[in-house]
């Protein structure tokens, strides 16, 4: 837009330029960070350098188009639409980039967080099923001592049910094993077949409870080194290089659970970020939008539609002081007829005006130039003055705000008024 100079009107003087000023920097600035999330977000469809001349071309309508509604005296409905569809692509655009940037940072966490809970949670079973174990597995080995002692002191232990099903397989194989060596050894008292036998199913209950109980402090190892901050992939590997060798044959016998029984792990793939990765991320974005939206999608929907909007209305403010009110331009015009300054035409207008009824000013028809008449009658066309004829003549009459605006023009003497002045004061 064409610059104006301060001596041009009352609304860029003092300290409405600075101001206006300021606002045009701020929507620039706006414009900006709106033509970079843009562009971000074009980047996944376009090319580099066809997305950065997409938005600056956007950006760029965003600016001119609120201007241009902000000054069009007619129809406004066109530029208006044109401005909605070009901010709707913007805001959508914008809305991806703001949601890839938050998705970037909130949901690797959010994944992680959720796979530390399902291994937790896997944890806790195995924990279970692991001191289900761990008891029978004591109690068993206790049990199976003192049947080591009686098959020594009584004989005859292995012809007895157990109500146990661990114990009473391990009777039956007691009796299966000495049976098949025949009449060799005579049942009874003492350390015969039978007493090595259950001695030796002792021992072994003693290294599953061994192995048990090392698998339980793997387990608290675990748990004390987990965090839920920890990489998917760190934490998949040291679940798995935890879980593996856990003694699960040991488990089943022990728990009588069936062997196969293991709980399935995760796999990566369930908890892999899929973000920042390409095009779908537009289409990600917005089903999660309309499907399940969370506070992260609304905000950055939000923050998107917040920065055009504010943008247009910065604009919107700024266009009528960079081109100029109405009012204004009509002294420009009325001036240029009379081949004066701005200034001097005001200062010559206000030097005919006096004082009428009501304190309005006024001023006669008769004593007007060509460019102050043709002034006047604009001003009367739009219900700014009036005409009203009296014994002096006819006069027109001014509003007050115009006459005060027509004042506050010369508050701030531009250099054609001041060397009029000095012309004026030296005789020439």
């Amino acid at each position: 837009m064409p610059y104006v100079s301060p001596a041009t009107g009352h609304a860029r003087t003092g300290i409405a330029r600075p101001l206006v000023a300021a606002l045009f920097a701020a929507s620039c600035l706006l414009s900006i960070v709106s033509f970079y999330t843009t562009q971000q977000g074009m980047m996944l469809y376009l090319s580099p350098w066809l997305a950065t001349l997409a938005a600056l071309g956007i950006q760029s309508s965003l600016v001119l188009v609120a201007w241009l509604v902000s000054i069009q005296q007619g129809s406004r409905a066109l530029l208006i639409a044109v401005y909605g569809i070009t901010a709707t692509v913007s805001i959508a655009f914008s809305y991806v980039s703001i949601y890839n940037w938050f998705s970037a940072r909130e949901r690797p966490a959010l994944m992680r967080r959720a796979l530390y809970d399902e291994l937790t949670g896997l944890a806790a079973q195995t924990g279970a099923r692991l001191d289900e174990a761990a008891s029978k597995a004591g109690r068993n080995l206790v049990a199976l001592e003192e049947m080591t002692q009686a098959e020594r002191r009584h004989g005859y232990i292995s012809r007895t049910p157990d109500a146990d099903p661990t114990l009473n397989a391990i009777r039956e194989s007691v009796a299966r094993e000495v049976a098949a060596l025949g009449t060799a050894y005579r049942e009874g008292s003492g350390q015969g077949a039978r007493y090595t036998a259950f001695d030796r199913h002792a021992k072994l209950m003693r290294v599953t409870l061994a192995e048990l109980q090392a698998a339980q402090r793997a387990l608290a190892s675990w748990r004390a080194e987990a965090r839920p901050g920890q990489p998917s992939e760190e934490q998949l590997r040291r679940f798995h290089a935890f879980h593996d060798s856990l003694p699960w044959t040991a488990i089943a016998q022990a728990s009588g659970a069936p062997a196969e029984g293991r709980p399935p792990l995760p796999s990566l793939a369930q908890y892999l970020d899929n973000t920042g990765s390409g095009q779908e991320d537009l289409m990600q974005a917005f089903q999660e939008l309309f499907a399940a939206p969370t506070s992260r999608h609304v905000f950055a929907l939000s923050l998107a539609a917040f920065i055009d909007v504010v943008i247009f209305l910065l604009a919107f403010s700024c266009g009528p002081y960079f081109h100029g009110d109405a009012e204004e331009r009509l002294r420009a015009a009325s001036a240029a007829l009379d081949a004066a300054e701005e200034q001097v035409f005001v200062r010559g207008l206000l030097r005919k005006v006096g004082p009428g009824g009501q304190g309005l000013a006024q001023v006669e028809v008769s004593s007007l130039t060509h460019g102050e008449q043709h002034f006047c009658l604009s001003l009367a066309q739009r219900g700014l003055a009036v005409v009203e004829e009296s014994p002096a003549g006819r006069m027109y009459i001014f509003d007050r705000e115009v006459h005060g605006r027509l004042l506050d023009s010369l508050a701030q003497q531009g250099l054609p008024l001041r060397a009029a002045s000095r012309g004026a004061a030296a005789g020439l």
